[in-house]
C-alpha cells in the first residue's frame, strides 16, 4: 500500500490525503454532504452495507450523494508526482468471477450453508456493474430462487433485506413481468407479501426503498393491484412511510408504489378508509417536498378525488384544498395537470360548495385565468375554461363578466 511505500522512503503522507475509513492515500476522493471526504470506494462500501451516516462525523445523513473533490485529487495528484510514486488503489475485496458467483448461488439453494454470506456476496456482484445485473437476471432460476426465500420467511431481517435488495438490482433486466408476479403473488398463502411487510416495518432505507419498487413492478394489472391491496396493513406501511421526515427517495418510491396499486376502485377505497387524504395534505403543505414527491401526491389526490368518500374528506379541508391549487403553475407541468383535474373534479363535475368557496377564498380564479393565458396543454385549458364557467356565475366581482374566450389578463 501507499503509506507502507512512503513511510520506507521516510516521507510523511499529509493527513488530509489519507482515506479516514482505509487510511491510505485517496485515489478518487470524494466528499458527502457532512463535506468530509472519503476515497470513492471506502465509502461506496460503508453506504453499500446499509449505513446511513457519516463514518467521521456520526451524523445522518440527509442525501448519500457524493461530488467527487477535484482540488483535492490535483493535490494528491502534484505530491504522488513529487515523490515519484503512483497512488495505488485502495485494497478492496477482489471482484467475483461469473463461476465464483454460480457457486454462491448454488450454495444459496443448498439448505445448511451460510445462506447469509452466499446472498451478501450476489448483492455485491449485482452492484457491481450493469452487465452483472443482467447476467444474474437471464440466469435460470435465480429470480424465482429469491422469491422463495420470501415464501418462507425464516425470521431473519438482515437476510430479508439482501434478497429484496438482490430484487431490486435485478428489476430492470428482468423480461418477464409476468413471472415474477406470479411467483410473488401466487405463492403459498402470500407470504411473500408478508415477508415485505417486515422488511418496510423494520428494515434499512434502502431496502425499503428496494421494496416499494418490487411492488411497483409486479403491480401489472388488476388482479396483482387487487391481491397487492387486499394486505391492508401492507398498504398502510407504504403510507406511513410516505410522511415529510422520511428519506425523500423512499417517500417517492413509496407514492409510486401506491399510485400503480391505486387503480382499482376497491383500493382506492381503501386507501381513503386508511387517512391518504391526512398524509398527503402534510406533504402538499410542506415546503421543501421534492418535485417528483408533489407530482406523485398530487397523482393519489386526483384518485381519490374520483370517490365520493375521498371528495368528502378532501372538501372538509379547505386548507388542502388550498394546498392542490398553490401548486398550479409553482413545480411542474405534470404537478399542474393534476392538481388542475384534481380542482375541475370536485369543483366542476361534482359541484362541491365547500370545495367552491375554498377556491374561491385562496384566490383560485387569478390562478385560473393565468393558467388560461399559459402554455398548458389544450386538456388543461378546457377544463380551466369549465372551472372558470362555475365561478363567472358564484362571484360576485368583476370577474364574473369575464369573457372565457380572452387570453390576457386586463391590468387594472
Amino acid at each position: 500500500m501507499v503509506r507502507e511505500r512512503v513511510v520506507d522512503l521516510c516521507i510523511t503522507v499529509p493527513t488530509f490525503f489519507k482515506c479516514p475509513i482505509s487510511l491510505d492515500v485517496m485515489k478518487s476522493p470524494v466528499s458527502l454532504c457532512t463535506g468530509v471526504t472519503y476515497d470513492r470506494s471506502s465509502i461506496q462500501r460503508w453506504l453499500d452495507d446499509g449505513n446511513n451516516t457519516c463514518p467521521a462525523t456520526m451524523q445522518i445523513l440527509h442525501t448519500k450523494d457524493f461530488v467527487p473533490n477535484r482540488t483535492l485529487h490535483s493535490l494528491i495528484q502534484i505530491w504522488t508526482d513529487s515523490v515519484h510514486h503512483r497512488v495505488d488503489p485502495p485494497v478492496s475485496p477482489s471482484v467475483l468471477s461469473k463461476d465464483q458467483i454460480l457457486q454462491a448461488i448454488n450454495e444459496l439453494g443448498s439448505s445448511g450453508s451460510n445462506r447469509f454470506g452466499s446472498i451478501t456476496k450476489t448483492v455485491r456482484f449485482a452492484q457491481d456493474s450493469d452487465q452483472n445485473r443482467a447476467f444474474l437476471a437471464k440466469l435460470d432460476g435465480f429470480v424465482p430462487l429469491l422469491v422463495s426465500f420470501l415464501d418462507n420467511v425464516d425470521g431473519s431481517v438482515e437476510f430479508l433485506e439482501q434478497i429484496v435488495t438482490a430484487l431490486g438490482l435485478v428489476l430492470d433486466k428482468i423480461e418477464d413481468r409476468e413471472e415474477l408476479k406470479n411467483h410473488v403473488l401466487k405463492g403459498k398463502k402470500r407470504l411473500c407479501l408478508d415477508s415485505m411487510l417486515v422488511v418496510l416495518k423494520r428494515g434499512s432505507t434502502d431496502s425499503k426503498i428496494a421494496t416499494a419498487r418490487v411492488l411497483k413492478f409486479i403491480s401489472l394489472d388488476a388482479e396483482s393491484q387487487l391481491l397487492i391491496g387486499e394486505n391492508e396493513t401492507l398498504i398502510t406501511e407504504l403510507l406511513n412511510l410516505a410522511t415529510p421526515e422520511k428519506d425523500p427517495k423512499l417517500i417517492e418510491n413509496c407514492l409510486a408504489c401506491l399510485v400503480a396499486i391505486s387503480k382499482p376502485k376497491r383500493n382506492k377505497l381503501k386507501l381513503v378508509k386508511i387517512g391518504v387524504i391526512k398524509k398527503l395534505s402534510k406533504l402538499l403543505t410542506e415546503s421543501n417536498t421534492s418535485v417528483t414527491v408533489v407530482e406523485k401526491a398530487l397523482k393519489l389526490v386526483e384518485t381519490a378525488s374520483s370517490t365520493s368518500e375521498g371528495r368528502k374528506e378532501m372538501c372538509e379541508d379547505a386548507a388542502f384544498v388550498a394546498a392542490i391549487l398553490n401548486k398550479v403553475l409553482k413545480v411542474s407541468n405534470v404537478a399542474t395537470e393534476h392538481a388542475v383535474t384534481t380542482l375541475w373534479s370536485v369543483c366542476y363535475l361534482f359541484r362541491d360548495q365547500k370545495a367552491q368557496e375554498a377556491v374561491t377564498q385562496a384566490n383560485g380564479l387569478t390562478k385560473i385565468l393565468l393558467m388560461m393565458q399559459s402554455n398548458c396543454s389544450p386538456q388543461v385549458r378546457q377544463m380551466c375554461t369549465d372551472l372558470l364557467k362555475i365561478f363567472r356565475v358564484n362571484s360576485k366581482s368583476c370577474l364574473s363578466s369575464y369573457e372565457t374566450k380572452t387570453t390576457h389578463i386586463m391590468p387594472f
